[in-house]
């Protein structure tokens, strides 16, 4: 039986024309609050079934909801009764148990999980999907990822998803989570690895979108192509982004590092001059005229 919850994931994304969207049994339910109590009653039904599958866009099995939550004790109990650990998640940012756990950096809920046979070699689902690495990475989750990496069958450079996918690196970046990127780049992350087709992301076009410059001067040190073309879909340069976001810092320093000025990408095909003018940035639009100005003479 499944019981109408308003999406605890997405709230604000659900397609409502989809009644699949919010339907959650009771069992997922009880696990994602950590009811132990009720979990097991539950799973003392013959009609409960510990293997529902996620429902809708953003629905989770009953272990995923735990796992996400870093409900160990449900955890434990739901794998006892049966609990697929490998299960796909919801059509829209789907994960597995384990990437949920790793997502939320519950280290001790990823180990229980792998001994319960979860694939840490997994890829990301399709769509806004993330493998366990990419997912410890882009929360930011040091000790995990430290973990991690000494770990058989984990790809530091797992390729993004197709639609809002991020590299473990892309994600970290984004982020600003400079321990992480230190870490990454140490194990061989590789800094140019291109973005997601739909609104993806160089790791050097992620922190400057973000306002990261920390790790901005992390990445150029560490050979980042200032000139990375944009994603085909909502894509920008490096330049571009830091164009929109209005950073004065952010533009000088890609200036400095060789930005091409009159560079386009993405579906848009602006020049960062145009993105400025269009958000009315005037001190970036005033920088970038200057700098045409002088590269023309």
């Amino acid at each position: 039986m499944a019981t109408s919850l308003a999406n605890p994931y997405a709230p604000n994304e659900l397609d409502e024309g989809d009644d699949d969207n919010d339907e959650w049994t009771p069992l997922q339910l009880a696990a994602l609050q950590g009811d132990l109590v009720l979990t097991e009653q539950l799973l003392a039904s013959p009609n409960e079934d510990v293997n529902a599958p996620a429902r809708g866009y953003y629905g989770r099995t009953a272990l995923q909801a735990a796992a996400s939550h870093g409900h160990l004790e449900v955890v434990a109990r739901l794998l006892a009764a049966g609990a697929d650990p490998n299960a796909p998640g919801g059509n829209n940012a789907g994960r597995t148990a384990v990437q949920a756990a790793a997502a939320g950096g519950y280290s001790d809920v990823v180990h229980a999980l792998i001994r319960a046979g979860a694939r840490v070699a997994e890829g990301p689902s399709r769509y806004n999907g993330r493998s366990v690495m990419q997912a410890a990475a882009g929360a930011g989750h040091a000790a995990l990822v430290r973990e991690l990496l000494a770990m058989e069958g984990v790809d530091v450079n797992e390729p993004a998803c197709r639609d809002t996918g991020r590299t473990a690196l892309q994600g970290a970046a984004e982020g600003g989570y400079v321990e992480v990127v230190e870490l990454l780049l140490g194990a061989g992350a590789d800094v140019n690895a291109p973005p997601a087709r739909y609104k993806g992301r160089t790791a050097l076009q992620a922190a400057v979108g973000a306002g990261k410059l920390d790790v901005v001067d992390l990445l150029l040190q560490h050979g980042a192509d200032v000139n990375a073309a944009g994603c085909y879909y909502h894509g920008a340069t490096a330049l571009s982004a830091a164009a929109e976001l209005g950073s004065v810092e952010a533009v000088q320093k890609l200036l400095a590092a060789g930005a091409d000025m009159s560079a386009v990408s993405g579906d848009a095909r602006r020049t960062a001059l145009q993105v400025a003018d269009l958000w009315d940035h005037l001190d970036v639009v005033a920088i970038l005229e200057a700098a045409e100005k002088r590269t023309i003479s």
